[in-house]
């Protein structure tokens, strides 16, 4: 049995269709990423498999039960965290959790050793007195995840949990979400971080309410065809414009303080490359082929004329 499934999920806004004939399916103890730019559908999604939102058609599914009958009995069973996790500024780390723990109806006999257990676990046992108003973006993220934690869910549902996150407690988040996986956790995770999604077991690159491909992150990546170049030198932007006229190129992106170009199977990319750039006067200060990244794969999947 799939731990979360959709099936033709559909949801529109008036003229507006956010999720467009989805079809998708999570194992039981993995770690799922969605993978898309702003309105891509992520949040949408996410909504209408914690039950806030019903679908226009279709069905969402979590641990074999549709989520718009059965979402009061599915609501002991699954952790939501939303973008804007709605902690109280003016209540202590330890009265977030507590209140959290009321919504959920956590037994009081076995609500201080699991409370203990989440503050060791997310390290913020020596915080519990501090209000969560005064806490940084990284515990604030981690007491988010303790209070949709509280009641022992089954599936965890994270909305862009990391996003703002400084680098140091982005790290620690995952390392959390690795030791949930221990306890058989299903975790469904939708991030901006294309490096974040390489630490999934599968990913679904996102677009406009439609899954464009699914697959591990090797497997995503071993879809794109031909050779991808990395190009460092002064005037990105117009050698960018310069390289996407040759012919075989299939497009290119600035990433930093490089260029990066997909050619097609079998042309002579180096040779075409240097010979422009030379004409054109232009100086290379390196030039490479390179394995693409889940970044590039999507960069190339997505038509760039429709790009925002």
């Amino acid at each position: 049995m799939l731990a979360i499934q959709a099936e033709n999920l559909t949801r529109t806004f008036g003229p507006v269709t956010a999720i467009d004939r989805l079809n998708l399916g999570v194992n039981p103890g993995e770690i799922f990423g969605l993978v898309g730019p702003d309105g891509s559908g992520k949040t949408t999604l996410m909504r209408l498999f914690s039950g806030i939102l019903r679908p226009s058609s279709g069905e969402a599914r979590i641990l074999g039960h549709p989520v718009t009958s059965e979402a009061e009995r599915l609501k002991e069973r699954i952790g939501y965290m939303a973008q804007r996790f709605a902690l109280y500024g003016d209540l202590t780390v330890m009265e977030n959790i507590h209140f959290y723990a009321d919504l959920y109806e956590v037994p009081r006999k076995e609500r201080l050793p699991r409370i203990d257990r989440l503050l060791a676990f997310s390290n913020l046992a020596p915080f519990q007195d501090r209000l969560a108003q005064n806490l940084s973006g990284g515990m604030k993220q981690k007491l988010g995840l303790a209070c949709a934690l509280v009641h022992t869910p089954e599936v965890l549902l994270l909305d862009e949990p990391t996003n703002g996150v400084d680098p140091v407690s982005r790290r620690d988040f995952w390392r959390i979400l690795y030791d949930l996986l221990q306890g058989g956790v299903t975790i469904l995770i939708s991030t901006a971080y294309l490096d974040e999604a390489e630490r999934c077991h599968r990913v679904g690159l996102m677009y406009r309410g439609r899954l464009l491909s699914v697959g591990s992150p090797r497997e995503v990546k071993d879809l794109m065809r031909g050779e991808l170049w990395e190009v460092r030198c002064p005037q990105k932007m117009k050698v960018l414009e310069a390289l996407k006229r040759l012919p075989g190129v299939k497009g290119g992106g600035i990433f930093g303080d490089r260029i990066h170009v997909l050619f097609g199977e079998g042309e002579n990319a180096r040779g075409e490359m240097e010979r422009l750039l030379k004409e054109s006067g232009n100086e290379i200060l390196s030039l490479r082929q390179i394995p693409p990244t889940l970044e590039d794969v999507f960069i190339s999947t997505v038509p760039e004329d429709t790009r925002s």
